[in-house]
């Protein structure tokens, strides 16, 4: 075999190896679902299936399980919680204050002209200063959350009360449990 023949066949192989790859993988996309078939969509409107007769659903109407939440009396803060509760020293917002948190930053971003004082609170124990300065680093966390879910700066002003302003006045683990606190008050 000449020196050209053997060129031309490597060219060849050269070629061909891609073209390979590209149909094995083109044959590999190919589908047997047919596009122009009606196919169900689910609606999240949930008299659509009851209605048109179409849906996800087997012909009976359809019932949602998505439970309804009555907003007029948020408003007035009527059913928001305005307490949230800290560990000993602590300054973290716990998770079941999460609810709290975002009631306010969507009240406050529904009315921006509203304006709320975050109020820090801590128990009797340790010095006045080390109480003002954890009661200013709850009432901020509270604030940082309030910002972080949209609420505009202005809208938010953080003070300490530190161990000045008790909830309860007992010497215990409950009462102390109380006044480790920030409360949200409107200005």
């Amino acid at each position: 075999m000449n020196s050209s023949a053997l060129q031309r066949r490597t060219a060849t192989r050269r070629l061909m190896l891609p073209a390979a790859l590209l149909l094995s993988l083109l044959a590999g996309c190919a589908s047997s679902v047919k596009l122009d078939n009606e196919v169900p969509v689910e609606s999240r409107n949930p008299n659509a299936g009851a209605q048109s007769g179409q849906g996800a659903g087997t012909g009976a109407a359809a019932q949602s399980n998505v439970a309804t939440v009555d907003l007029t009396n948020q408003g007035k803060g009527a059913t928001l919680g305005r307490v949230v509760y800290f560990d000993f020293d602590s300054f973290v917002v716990k998770d079941e204050f999460r609810s709290v948190v975002e009631g306010h930053a969507k009240l406050l971003q529904a009315n921006r002209q509203r304006q709320v004082q975050i109020e820090g609170h801590t128990d009797e124990r340790g010095g006045r200063e080390y109480n003002l300065a954890l009661g200013q680093k709850r009432a901020e966390a509270v604030q940082r959350a309030l910002v972080l879910l949209g609420v505009g700066d202005k809208q938010l002003e953080a003070v300490s009360y530190g161990e000045e302003r008790p909830a309860d006045a007992g010497h215990d683990e409950a009462a102390w449990a109380k006044n480790r606190r920030a409360e949200l008050k409107d200005r």
